[in-house]
């Protein structure tokens, strides 16, 4: 559970980005949005050696 402590005299508009940012670092949504569809575990192997490539490529053009 996320714990948001507003203070004294922040505004609720600051606490709500806090809180947005806490959650999205936990990554809950991303968790949910990966569980509603099955794939395969050759399926995400694949995914994950093209993500590190564009990764690299990234790298190497920016280098």
């Amino acid at each position: 559970m996320i714990v948001i402590n507003v203070k004294d005299g922040e505004s609720i508009d600051r606490a709500l980005k806090r809180f947005k940012k806490k959650f999205e670092k936990t990554g809950v949504l991303r968790e949910l949005r990966n569980r509603q569809a099955f794939e395969k575990k050759s399926v995400a192997r694949r995914n994950a050696v093209k993500r590190a490539v564009y990764r690299q490529q990234l790298q190497s053009e920016t280098v």
